[in-house]
């Protein structure tokens, strides 16, 4: 049974006097324990999908939901109240606090939800431990590596519980060992807490590890892995 689902989405920029169909007339439903990734190219409108299944962004037309609620229209609060709750989002800029330690950067969700400083934490640092990082807990980001601060970034995303992850190019500043395991840490995370996630990628690599794989190019979604444009990326 689907828990995120997306129909007919459309989100439209003006370009130079032109009207660019970022996203055209997607539909889109993912369910729980899935690991979803939309593959393509830069500018393909992966990113801009998933602001708009973050609630980031609004579409101009079609619907999102999760789990049954209507997320279409929200007001800017009422968006940032369900993604502080339910939505857990990895960047491919870690946005970490450079004069932060790595458990105060996991918790900083955290502080939205009206928690103790120590509360907070309790729940941080099992997310550091199981993600390979209970030695580097009090490290900044500056005394880490690439790897180690997506590792804090995706702790950061996971802290508050949520009941679906949406990762933006989460390997797109790592080299090819580190893609893998950070690829590798997101499936595991998606089978063992059976959560959704949600994978924007240009990253080849990605296909290896995902249950489903869907194609976006110029806002059209179609199913399956488009072979030419893989091997273009390749």
């Amino acid at each position: 049974m689907s828990i995120l689902e997306l129909r007919n989405v459309v989100k439209r920029y003006e370009s130079g006097g032109e009207t660019v169909n970022a996203v055209d007339d997607v539909s889109l439903s993912v369910a729980p324990g899935e690991f979803v990734a939309l593959y393509g190219p830069s500018g393909s409108g992966k990113t801009t999908l998933l602001m708009m299944a973050a609630t980031i962004k609004q579409p101009d037309s079609g619907s999102i939901s999760f789990g049954g609620r209507e997320l279409t229209g929200l007001t800017k609060r009422e968006s940032a109240h369900f993604r502080l709750e339910t939505v857990g989002i990895v960047f491919q800029s870690f946005h970490l606090m450079q004069g932060a330690s790595a458990l105060d950067n996991a918790s900083l969700k955290l502080f939205g939800l009206n928690l103790r400083l120590c509360e907070a934490h309790d729940m941080a640092r099992p997310w550091l431990e199981r993600l390979g990082l209970g030695h580097r807990l009090e490290h900044r980001p500056s005394e880490m590596s690439m790897g180690e601060r997506q590792r804090v970034a995706i702790a950061r995303a996971l802290a508050n519980k949520p009941h679906v992850l949406l990762a933006d190019e989460p390997t797109g500043n790592l080299d090819s060992r580190r893609s893998r395991e950070v690829l590798g840490l997101l499936s595991e995370i998606c089978a063992e807490e059976n959560i959704p996630v949600l994978l924007v990628t240009h990253d080849p690599q990605a296909t290896a590890f995902v249950t489903r794989v869907h194609t976006l190019r110029d806002g059209v979604l179609s199913d399956g892995l488009d072979l030419d444009l893989h091997a273009t990326l390749q």
